[in-house]
């Protein structure tokens, strides 16, 4: 049942995602297509209170409950992130909006960039951590919570992962052909933290 609900749960936030900019930007309806993307946290509000039901009831905790918790997380952690990608291109596409903004390729720009990736995953990993740890003190002591350790230490490595990357950016920065293209990589990282500034926490409106 858990499984189910998680595989409905992720093709519901795409139908609502496809449904609130299609209203935003085709239909011409930007005050609806918000209503409709703000629906898309109850998705997870109902998976978390099912999974919590499930375990009240006595069932066993396994790595169907762990990836509830993981689900979670990560909806939390990278969810608005692919919002904003998303509706940048449907924006350019379909609204005359600008073309998105390329991630930058070299120097410290890029590993801005890849700090402010590996604050999303962190995020979300340790979203998943904090509900598996609540999952765990739920069942008490008695229960068997393997199960739900083995996915926290994967949310470690996750996030062991994404900090490596990041400063391996930072001390080994990437060499760009030239002086010139440096400066179209800063220009290319000043767009990106503008439009970062004009994005307001949750979906977009």
């Amino acid at each position: 049942m858990i499984v189910t609900l998680i595989v409905l749960c992720e093709i519901a936030f795409w139908v609502l995602l496809a449904g609130g900019l299609t209203l935003r930007y085709v239909a011409k309806k930007p005050r609806l297509g918000a209503a409709v993307l703000l629906c898309e946290p109850l998705l997870e509000v109902i998976l978390l209170v099912v999974t919590a039901v499930d375990l009240k009831n006595g069932a066993v905790p396994d790595w169907k409950h762990g990836l509830a918790a993981v689900y979670i997380g990560f909806t939390v952690g990278l969810g608005h992130s692919t919002i904003r990608w998303v509706d940048a291109r449907v924006a350019h596409r379909f609204a005359g909006g600008p073309p998105p903004v390329k991630p930058p390729k070299y120097g410290m720009a890029r590993a801005v960039h890849e700090w402010r990736v590996a604050g999303r995953w962190t995020l979300a990993a340790v979203t998943a951590l904090a509900l598996l740890q609540g999952a765990v003190w739920y069942v008490g002591g008695d229960g068997d919570v393997a199960s739900l350790r083995s996915w926290q230490q994967t949310m470690l490595f996750v996030i062991g992962i994404n900090l490596v990357i990041a400063a391996s950016y930072t001390v080994f920065p990437k060499r760009g052909p030239g002086r010139e293209q440096e400066q179209e990589q800063e220009r290319e990282q000043q767009q990106e933290r503008e439009q970062d500034t004009k994005k307001v926490s949750g979906p977009p409106g």
